[in-house]
């Protein structure tokens, strides 16, 4: 049922509303970070549609920190893939210089790409959950940077997956800091996570302003 409740993460104790103060007010990184970067979107179309989406992921998380439901849950995680997917469309026509049918062509092999990361990482490190799709996430930037590691744009997706690797590691540290921190280490995926997908865009900006 998508109006089920759930408890995902420590700092939720009960089902009220304000539960997750922390995780619900640091969304608001979300849409700063994408407020930075508007200026910089300017006359990039899929720069500028980033910077919505990325605002979007704020208001999506919001509601999933504060309701804490399925459909809430929805919310969160369909604006992030919205982003994945827009991003590795524009890297992959941009950065790598292809057709955009071919760019396309990478949506269409990004899931079972992270279905088959996803499998194997959880063979290696048992219970990563929904994490081994992020870091499939990660390891695709790293894939990206290495190919161009001699250019700045490589570099500043190297920065970037380094960025997501942290975060990732906070979001998991959350379950296992809970008896001692009790709002629980969520918060920082969001701070981190907001201040990685902003990079991001401006990487691309920046790319985009280069090769013109």
């Amino acid at each position: 049922m998508l109006s089920e409740q759930v408890i995902a993460y420590c700092e939720r104790t009960d089902f009220a509303y304000w539960s997750e103060p922390v995780n619900a007010v640091t969304n608001a990184a979300f849409v700063i970070a994408a407020a930075v970067v508007w200026r910089q979107t300017a006359g990039l179309p899929l720069a500028r549609a980033m910077a919505v989406v990325l605002a979007v992921i704020g208001l999506g998380s919001f509601l999933w920190h504060t309701h804490a439901t399925r459909w809430a849950g929805l919310a969160d995680v369909l604006p992030i893939l919205g982003f994945i997917l827009l991003y590795l469309f524009a890297a992959t026509r941009d950065f790598l210089a292809v057709p955009a049918r071919w760019a396309a062509l990478a949506l269409g092999l990004f899931l079972p790409y992270t279905v088959l990361f996803s499998w194997g990482a959880g063979q290696v490190v048992p219970g990563l959950g929904a994490n081994a799709a992020y870091f499939s996430v990660a390891a695709l930037i790293v894939a990206y940077g290495l190919w161009l590691r001699r250019t700045k744009t490589g570099e500043g997706l190297l920065i970037g997956a380094g960025i997501l690797c942290v975060s990732l590691g906070f979001r998991m540290a959350d379950d296992a800091v809970c008896a001692v921190f009790p709002i629980g280490t969520h918060f920082m995926w969001h701070l981190l996570n907001a201040l990685m997908l902003g990079w991001m865009i401006h990487v691309y900006c920046r790319h985009m302003r280069a090769v013109k």
